[in-house]
């Protein structure tokens, strides 16, 4: 019985101290899931055409055969071929959170020399039918699980709308009718007016989208819907929108509920917008009201598939707009505000000229201080190298590190184009003009070139933790000290707190950085770039390694 007793008295000492060091435990702090925030985004901008091809069996299709001038044609880039890489993580390890690709609507049958060459419309931008997919890009199953593989990722998917003009004229592509389109004149671009009611460049018929009044549908669709079986469900589906939003059934309000219909079918993030400018001001005000409305009942009628409550997402090109115009463009004789009431973002034009001319301290203050006032609640899409603009910032990709850093430790959406972090090359002999800027992706380089390979690990570290901090390209900016250059990002919304240290181009070996005002003491850090570990003592940390950069979190 004496034995009894003694196992029942240590055992009681034993819960006792047990609870006790729980009471001395100090309380962790939960850990928060980190929000998707737009403006501090790291989108990857793809050309549908030219990054991988998942399914040869769809690289021809309405005789698309003649021979083209070089990068002109289709070169077997699909839907399936970006599922693939979702799935095998590609984007993850890249840090990616939203992918823009160009549109995938069906393009004109025939093609067309520009004079640059015989050209197809491989880019996307040369609609005939927006209600379609393109089968050369894949099929409405293809895109449902893109859609929804990416989504699986944490990856938006962004579509690109293009309202302003039809595809050109082609001995397999009838023009349409002149209720819709006009066809001249060509516009001069020095004004608004000679900006708007014209055609961008000669056969690229312009849609009136300043027109109230009524339309019949093309002929040319209505005779491919009746071909296809579809063409009492597309008009059954026009009555409904024309009954609900009581729009006049003009020109631009058909299009609005082609573009709209990808939101309900596909549950896509947002529209990346082609040709802004050149399209009344209005009409985007329209097409963000019919967006909002489009998604909150797609969102409604699939609550198990919502990510989160953002709205829908419109990015406009709103071609040379620069960020220190603040929200206004200037078109010589009239600004113009396309923010308000419209776009979320703009592209920004300035930011890979910003790059060249600042130092990165005056570059990360100028950006903080626009983003801070004239554009508090809205951002803009900063890119080094695009599709269109044929003066990159390092067109030879000599200075790939420096490139990554600026943008991806920049404020504002950062916008990688598909090959920044591969050196895919911009250079390429026999083309003409911005066919440079389209080949197709470098992925054996990727498999293959350790120089690549460099190179994409270094795009990789920073994109994941861009990615893991909203801070980095939503937060508000400090510098903590100019030489070495080491900053702070402080992100803050609602019960959500993020803050990072950041260090570039600093020594190699030893280095110690003052976090007094960012962090407190016993606070345990982490380089995200080295993978090293510290712990932050009278307000400083110490580090040892070859490297020159630092991406210090918590953890």
């Amino acid at each position: 019985m004496k034995k009894l007793y003694l196992i029942i008295f240590f055992a009681l000492i034993i819960v006792s101290c047990k609870e006790q060091n729980k009471a001395e435990e100090k309380p962790v702090a939960e850990k928060k899931e980190t929000p998707f925030v737009w403006n501090g985004a790291n989108l990857y901008f793809l050309l549908t055409d030219r990054f991988n091809n998942g399914d040869t069996s769809n690289d021809i299709n309405f005789d698309r055969s003649k021979k083209t001038a070089k990068l002109r044609g289709f070169k077997g880039g699909d839907l399936k071929g970006i599922t693939q890489k979702i799935s095998e993580g590609y984007f993850d390890k890249l840090g990616i959170n939203a992918i823009w690709m160009t549109p995938v609507v069906e393009q004109i049958h025939g093609g067309t020399d520009e004079g640059t060459g015989i050209t197809y419309g491989f880019h996307g931008y040369w609609t005939k039918d927006w209600t379609k997919i393109d089968p050369n890009y894949g099929t409405d199953k293809d895109l449902k699980e893109l859609v929804e593989t990416a989504h699986k990722h944490g990856i938006r998917i962004l579509l690109d709308a293009v309202i302003n003009h039809t595809g050109p004229v082609t001995d397999k592509d009838p023009v349409w009718p002149d209720e819709w389109v006009r066809t001249d004149p060509q516009c001069k671009y020095d004004n608004y007016e000679n900006t708007i009611t014209c055609t961008l460049v000669k056969n690229l018929p312009d849609i009136k989208t300043e027109s109230n009044e009524e339309v019949a549908l093309p002929p040319q669709l209505v005779e491919k819907w009746k071909k296809e079986g579809r063409y009492e469900q597309e008009v059954k589906e026009l009555d409904e929108f024309f009954t609900r939003t009581e729009y006049p059934r003009a020109p631009r309000f058909h299009i609005m509920k082609w573009l709209t219909d990808y939101i309900t079918e596909y549950g896509i993030d947002g529209y990346r917008v082609d040709t802004v400018k050149h399209t009344e001001e209005n009409v985007w005000q329209e097409f963000r009201k019919e967006c909002d409305y489009t998604f909150a009942e797609w969102k409604k009628n699939n609550p198990s598939k919502v990510l989160d409550d953002n709205g829908f997402y419109l990015v406009g090109e709103v071609y040379n707009y620069s960020i220190s115009n603040g929200k206004q463009f200037n078109f010589g004789d009239k600004e113009v505000n396309y923010f308000d009431n419209a776009f979320n973002s703009l592209i920004n034009f300035e930011f890979k000229w910003n790059a060249k001319q600042l130092s990165f301290k005056d570059f990360n203050e100028k950006y903080n201080q626009v983003l801070s006032n004239d554009l508090k609640g809205y951002g803009v899409l900063n890119y080094m190298s695009s599709h269109d603009d044929g003066m990159p910032y390092d067109p030879a990709r000599e200075k790939t590190f420096e490139t990554a850093n600026r943008l991806l430790l920049g404020l504002g959406t950062s916008q990688v184009y598909y090959g920044d972090e591969s050196a895919r090359s911009l250079i390429i002999e026999g083309t003409e003009g911005d066919a440079t800027l389209r080949s197709f992706m470098n992925w054996d380089a990727i498999q293959n070139d350790q120089k690549t390979q460099e190179v994409l690990a270094h795009w990789q570290k920073l994109g994941q933790f861009r990615k893991n901090h909203p801070a980095v390209g939503a937060g508000t900016h400090s510098v903590i000290t100019e030489s070495p250059y080491v900053f702070s990002r402080n992100y803050s919304k609602d019960t959500f707190t993020d803050k990072v240290v950041i260090g570039v181009d600093l020594n190699q070996g030893e280095k110690i950085i003052d976090v007094t005002s960012v962090f407190e003491n016993g606070d345990k850090l982490k380089d995200a770039y080295s993978g090293q570990k510290v712990i932050v003592n009278e307000g400083k940390v110490t580090l040892n390694s070859p490297l020159k950069t630092i991406l210090l979190e918590k953890i």
